[in-house]
């Protein structure tokens, strides 16, 4: 059974009270919207959100995905009915049976009132080495056309900011940044590539990125990192996290060739 009903309440986040919505996503999962933008207030009760639920370690969740605004919750419906039956899901006297679909969504209700955001203090800062321009970044010279600027200001504009880490998805590692400079904003290519190499820094629209895996890509491409972000021989397999905090820096090629050897 596939429930249609939409519920906003408002919970309590700290000082602030947020409307919040749990509307189901299939028969098996669920989405949760704080609404409104990107903001960073709504990134770090996501952030607190998900940290949160992974600690439960619940039986009946499958995966927790983050969005910008969103967390989507994919849980198993047939593990919940095993695990308390039908009978210990009569919570209402006035209906017959709650669905898992109910059911999970009473406990995410329950965790979402309970939150904090999630304080600064606990962010890592990742270290991202980038040789800018040349092979390595092959549309340097365009972005740095488009927005009126020098290529050295495009690289002091790109490496003077801190990049809060909002969500990784896409491709395994790949990390999704706010904080970039609207001087830089450039449009992605009207042709996307159909492999870049991992690693290639770029720019789409307001964002910027770091590609960990050889994948088609339509961003402008601004240089590259000898890092890798996905490692999946490791426990946590990506480097960067929901949360961190990136801080480029320009390195030159040849310790760009240092780096990568000691990378291997």
């Amino acid at each position: 059974m596939c429930e249609s009903k939409e519920t906003r309440k408002s919970f309590a986040a700290g000082h602030t009270k947020l409307p919040i919505l749990i509307e189901p996503l299939g028969d098996q999962a669920l989405v949760i919207d704080w609404g409104g933008g990107i903001a960073l207030e709504t990134h770090r009760r996501i952030h607190a959100f998900c940290t949160g639920l992974e600690k439960r370690k619940l039986p009946e969740m499958i995966e927790i995905i983050p969005a910008y605004t969103t967390v989507t919750v994919i849980y198993d419906p047939l593990k919940i009915l095993s695990l308390y039956g039908r009978a210990s899901l009569h919570q209402n006297p006035e209906h017959a049976f709650i669905s898992p679909f109910e059911y999970i969504k009473m406990i995410l209700e329950e965790l979402l009132a309970s939150l904090e955001a999630l304080d600064d203090k606990e962010q890592s800062v990742i270290d991202i080495p980038v040789c800018y321009g040349g092979k390595y970044g092959p549309d340097l010279d365009s972005v740095a056309a488009h927005a009126g600027l020098s290529v050295g200001e495009v690289i002091h504009l790109h490496t003077k900011q801190d990049y809060l880490v909002h969500m990784v998805g896409f491709a395994p590692g790949f990390p999704y940044l706010g904080g970039m400079s609207e001087r830089l904003e450039v449009p992605r290519r009207s042709t996307p590539r159909v492999s870049i190499a991992p690693g290639s820094v770029g720019i789409g629209g307001k964002q910027t990125g770091i590609y960990p895996l050889s994948t088609p890509g339509g961003w402008n491409l601004i240089g590259r990192t000898p890092r890798r972000l996905f490692r999946p021989e490791c426990q946590t397999p990506s480097l960067i996290q929901m949360g961190d905090i990136v801080r480029f820096r320009s390195i030159t090629a040849e310790e760009y060739a240092e780096w990568k050897e000691e990378e291997l």
